[in-house]
């Protein structure tokens, strides 16, 4: 897309989200473009994610999500890895360009606000969300029937405290009543939802963690040391872009200092790429390593 074209439609997003209304003729006039592209700019700007309603006749505006967002920076539907690649797109915009300081502005306000903690219509999962989201509101707890687990290759029903969505509603964080800690679950794996009129009772322990490069969360915070050959590394920031920003250049060697908050996820990246990388610092992701080849590996 070209410098004029974002131009006007970072002009037309503030001129919808102002107090005064406008119709698509009076847009036109002020962005000097034809209705006809007003419409097509405002479609852009819903397929990149942002709320636009008609509120009458010809007369649109920026909307909220339902449920009373308020938050403006909220209506924009921003992954941590969507906002980086975002931003390293924008770093190859000409430096002296204002435009590119604007972008780099309003991306920083949004960077760490990608939770969406409101309803958003999902045809495939609505009656859940829903169910999840009114337990929010009203500070429930629900028992997730028949969840899939992942890790343990199960099914079966978890009772817990919902508090938080992330970004599109795939998952939703909630305080796992039988563990005794946060966990987020994927919304596509519970079979239902049913609401119970028992009120939260762990509260002051709800917490939601961001997730580490790998996209895993979990109770475990470790830290990790990897070395890496050039393939690795670019095959590490292809798959997990957000790792980018914990690599270094040592020695001729590259370097991923990070935390991780499960070992699942660092250590299917480091099985698979055995003799590329070397794990330096590390002791629990080793013996996790270990016992992964030993149960799976030397079998077969």
């Amino acid at each position: 897309m070209d410098t004029p074209k974002i131009s006007k439609l970072l002009r037309l997003m503030k001129l919808l989200t102002g107090n005064v209304s406008h119709t698509i003729d009076s847009l036109s006039g002020e962005l000097g473009i034809t209705p006809r592209t007003v419409y097509r700019y405002i479609e852009t700007i819903r397929e990149a994610g942002f709320v636009v309603n008609k509120l009458y006749g010809n007369v649109y505006a920026m909307g909220k999500v339902s449920r009373g967002l308020t938050d403006f920076k909220k209506l924009i539907y921003f992954t941590d890895e969507e906002a980086y690649l975002a931003a390293k797109m924008i770093e190859g915009i000409d430096n002296n360009n204002a435009l590119e300081r604007d972008l780099q502005r309003k991306l920083a306000s949004v960077y760490d606000c990608t939770s969406i903690a409101n309803y958003i219509d999902n045809p495939a999962n609505a009656a859940n969300i829903e169910a999840l989201n009114d337990a929010i509101k009203h500070k429930k707890q629900v028992v997730l029937k028949g969840y899939a687990s992942a890790h343990s290759d199960e099914t079966r029903d978890r009772v817990v405290e919902p508090f938080s969505f992330t970004a599109n509603m795939i998952d939703v964080w909630a305080y796992d009543v039988e563990k005794a800690d946060c966990r987020v679950f994927k919304v596509m794996r519970i079979h239902s939802v049913e609401a119970t009129e028992t009120p939260w009772a762990f509260e002051d322990k709800h917490e939601v963690k961001k997730p580490d490069v790998f996209r895993m969360t979990g109770p475990l915070s470790m830290r990790v040391v990897l070395e890496l050959n050039t393939r690795a590394k670019g095959l590490l920031v292809e798959e997990y872009p957000l790792a980018e920003r914990d690599l270094h250049r040592e020695d001729g060697k590259w370097i991923l200092r990070t935390t991780v908050q499960a070992l699942e996820g660092v250590g299917r990246f480091v099985i698979g790429l055995a003799a590329d990388v070397k794990v330096v610092e590390g002791k629990k992701l080793q013996e996790y390593i270990k016992k992964y080849d030993k149960k799976y590996i030397q079998k077969i």
